[in-house]
């Protein structure tokens, strides 16, 4: 990790109220409490963006020219999760292996943050782990709200990831889990099959990520032309456009306008 990165760490990692937190679990747990909400966990830093949107060019007029923000990712939990969220993972880590998946090959980590459930999920698995979710009786999220895509092109060797939002109607319950892949290798199982709702949500994700999703039953962009270059809700696609003209003038295309930070 560069100096800058361990810099920006460094003022992200809990600090005195992220103790206080601990302290608070820990004299629950001594008092017999059950289920207390976990601290906040670590932070990792991958990557240190510069500026409003991190280009670069010609003078600052926004007063942003000198931000500097760490891009972080909350990192793993440990329990007591809190609430539900300890009893989803046991079910599932039962159900897992009893099915010969097995929870610790499936599941890379469990990350509790801002209150909300994130299983990461290895790509091989993700299949097995949403019918797990979907199909036993003590789980039953039946129904996904789709597939999201996110490209962190910082965050070497895990620069895609797929985001899939279930909510179990059943129990009241809602919960994601996620798949990260490579960029020298984005392809990840299709879902359809288990949520049929995802298959023009893998579709988009595919469109503007890049994200394959093999064994999908037909996919293809969903929105941009067949043809179309590129991928363009990845981070490193280049703005490009036209040239607008507006009551004489010329507004160029934003790739080729003043850099305001």
């Amino acid at each position: 990790m560069s100096d800058e990165k361990k810099d920006a760490a460094a003022a992200v990692k809990p600090g005195d109220a992220g103790t206080g937190a601990q302290a608070t679990t820990e004299a629950a747990l001594e008092a017999g409490g059950q289920n207390v909400p976990a601290a906040r966990t670590p932070l990792e830093v991958v990557d240190v963006r510069h500026g409003m949107f991190g280009a670069t060019g010609s003078g600052d007029t926004s007063g942003y020219g000198g931000l500097v923000v760490p891009v972080v990712l909350p990192g793993p939990s440990e329990r007591p999760y809190g609430g539900w969220f300890d009893e989803v993972v046991d079910v599932l880590t039962e159900v897992l292996d009893e099915n010969g998946t097995g929870f610790a090959a499936a599941v890379e980590s469990v990350v509790v943050d801002r209150e909300e459930l994130t299983l990461h999920v290895a790509r091989e698995h993700v299949v097995a782990v949403a019918q797990a979710l979907r199909d036993d009786p003590d789980l039953r999220f039946e129904l996904s709200l789709g597939v999201s895509g996110v490209h962190y092109p910082h965050d070497a060797g895990r620069e895609l990831h797929a985001v899939y939002h279930v909510v179990s109607v059943t129990h009241g319950r809602r919960l994601r889990f996620e798949v990260a892949v490579p960029d020298s290798d984005p392809h990840l199982p299709s879902t359809v099959a288990v949520y049929p709702a995802n298959d023009w949500h893998e579709r988009e994700t595919y469109d503007f990520f890049g994200l394959v999703f093999d064994g999908h039953p037909g996919l293809a962009r969903i929105e941009m032309p067949d043809d179309w270059p590129g991928h363009p809700q990845r981070k490193d696609y280049p703005l490009g456009g036209i040239p607008v003209e507006y009551k004489g003038a010329s507004v160029p295309p934003p790739d080729q306008r003043r850099s305001y930070s």
